[in-house]
């Protein structure tokens, strides 16, 4: 119940504050998609966590690009320590399809 209330107020945010306030996401999926996400797989207190590390990672100097939802949480986190579910640097983007082939061409490498 409190996920669906959850995702209610993203979702009353998206049809209204977020059109007022413009599409300026720096990352994709946009912030409010990702809570709603992580809330939706993970539950209402770590992906609660985690989505506000993701809103506190948007920023001028935040981070940009692919950052998707972790499938799995991470073991350190727990419920008296909620801020380590969150990655409050970096993203957490699918590997490069050419990071392999960049190492294959250097023959010094390997």
């Amino acid at each position: 119940m409190v996920r669906r209330a959850a995702h209610l107020a993203i979702r009353g945010y998206q049809l209204t504050l977020s059109s007022l306030i413009g599409r300026q996401c720096r990352h994709w999926p946009s912030c409010s998609d990702y809570t709603d996400e992580a809330i939706r797989r993970h539950g209402f207190w770590p992906g609660g966590w985690i989505g506000l590390s993701r809103i506190c990672r948007c920023g001028p100097m935040g981070t940009h690009g692919i950052d998707l939802v972790p499938e799995t949480l991470p073991e350190a986190a727990g419920w008296a320590t909620p801020w380590r579910y969150g990655r409050w640097r970096g993203v957490n983007a699918p590997p490069s399809p050419f990071a392999c082939e960049a190492v294959e061409s250097n023959p010094d490498r390997g």
